[in-house]
């Protein structure tokens, strides 16, 4: 046990308080060095030394939530309103408690009269909007930060994201191009990304250095052989890229030769083969081929990757339109019925069924269905059919008896009501 520990533990506390000053001062500088310094600082009323010490606690540690609330205090006791909510956003935060977070953020900010402490404040403050989906609010901070002179690059290109994420491309063009003119520097690339997103290929090329950026911008301006050209010198530093794919189909695609542009985008697939990207081109390819079927089926995939899964049904709908004999689009819609409308899912797997007499998904299906209506007969014949063709089946093990029992000692008229409604 040091000397320090033994003045502590005999209470005499300005002794122990002075021994812990001494190993500071060798050198010996850690978090628990510096809070027990804190507290034996509160102990002796030293307030304003206990809070620098609990400060640099948090700075050296800043998970320890003890030392967050050891700081809270000794400043509620001093009166600094400031750090003390600041102080209790940070401990809230790492509580995962983000609206107490916020609020005690906006707090420490009512009682901030320091513009460089101000600013850093309204930056956690803004980020923990972000994190928490209020992308307004943290637009609303990050504004505020750049009216003052505590405004860096970095603002402006948070802000832009901000923008851009909230389908406000346009405004994050305007806010970096301000910033550009205002001379802050290191803008030019996203501010490029931004002009490209928003349909300006010409101010795209002119800031870009990018040169993937750059072929997409001359084949929008319709610079199709300038592009080709740039695509073809970088084309071994970049095959193994998906964006450089994606490219290589867009010139085909743009300059009419779209069975290549198709050969191109399954080169495309094999680098990034869940991209919503392969259904948008092939779409779009099978549109100026005049093949509305294959644009449809593709429309849905893309809309399915993207999570709209009713579009996505539509497309497919369209599709079977056009060809009610697809077994592969049958059995898509089937399924995906299957899950958000079971009653509409029976035609199609009745019609899959007429395509494949022997289909042990549709089966299956349409026996869950007569059991769930209480068609009893229909249901055993659907199973004996399914039976013939696969006796192992999990589906006939489990159910077929149980099937044949229902036959003979059907439920209740009410019991059928309430199992069909259960199933919808």
């Amino acid at each position: 046990m040091s000397l320090a520990e033994q003045y502590e533990e005999q209470e005499q506390f300005d002794l122990a308080y002075e021994e812990y000053k001494k190993q500071l001062s060798n050198g010996k500088e850690s978090s628990e060095l510096y809070q027990k310094l804190g507290h034996l600082a509160s102990i002796l009323k030293k307030s304003d030394e206990a809070e620098e010490f609990c400060k640099k606690v948090v700075s050296l540690d800043p998970t320890n939530i003890a030392a967050y609330e050891q700081l809270m205090d000794i400043c509620f006791e001093n009166g600094h309103k400031f750090t003390y909510y600041l102080s209790r956003g940070q401990k809230h935060i790492l509580e995962q408690q983000f609206d107490h977070a916020i609020n005690d953020f906006k707090k420490a900010i009512a009682h901030c009269d320091d513009d460089k402490k101000l600013a850093s404040t309204r930056y956690m403050l803004a980020g923990l909007y972000e994190e928490s989906g209020k992308y307004n609010q943290a637009i609303d901070e990050y504004l505020k930060i750049s009216d003052t002179d505590k405004v860096t690059s970095e603002t402006y290109l948070k802000l832009a994201k901000l923008y851009d994420k909230t389908d406000f491309t346009e405004s994050a063009v305007e806010i970096l191009q301000r910033a550009k003119d205002d001379g802050f520097e290191g803008l030019d690339e996203d501010l490029a990304k931004y002009y490209s997103k928003t349909n300006n290929p010409e101010k795209a090329l002119e800031l870009t250095s990018d040169d993937l950026l750059k072929a997409r911008s001359l084949m929008e301006l319709g610079r199709n052989d300038e592009a080709i050209e740039l695509l073809e010198s970088i084309h071994d530093k970049y095959k193994k890229d998906s964006k450089y794919a994606a490219l290589i189909a867009q010139y085909y695609y743009e300059t009419g030769d779209l069975d290549t542009a198709l050969a191109r985008v399954d080169e495309f697939a094999k680098i990034e083969p869940n991209s919503p990207l392969i259904y948008q081109m092939r779409a779009l390819i099978y549109e100026k081929k005049g093949d509305e079927f294959q644009e449809h089926i593709n429309w849905a995939k893309f809309n399915n990757l993207k999570g709209d899964t009713d579009i996505a049904v539509n497309e497919y709908l369209m599709a079977y339109q056009l060809n009610d004999k697809d077994i592969n689009l049958v059995t898509t819609i089937a399924d995906m019925l299957d899950v958000t409308d079971k009653n509409r899912s029976v035609e199609f797997y009745e019609r899959l069924l007429e395509l494949d007499e022997n289909n042990k998904r549709a089966l299956q299906k349409l026996a869950e269905f007569r059991e769930r209506i209480g068609d009893y007969v229909i249901m055993v014949d659907y199973l004996e059919r399914l039976k013939k063709i696969d006796p192992r089946n999990p589906y006939i093990i489990e159910n077929y008896e149980r099937a044949n029992q229902l036959l003979t000692n059907p439920p209740s008229f009410f019991d059928n009501i309430i199992k069909f409604f259960k199933g919808i």
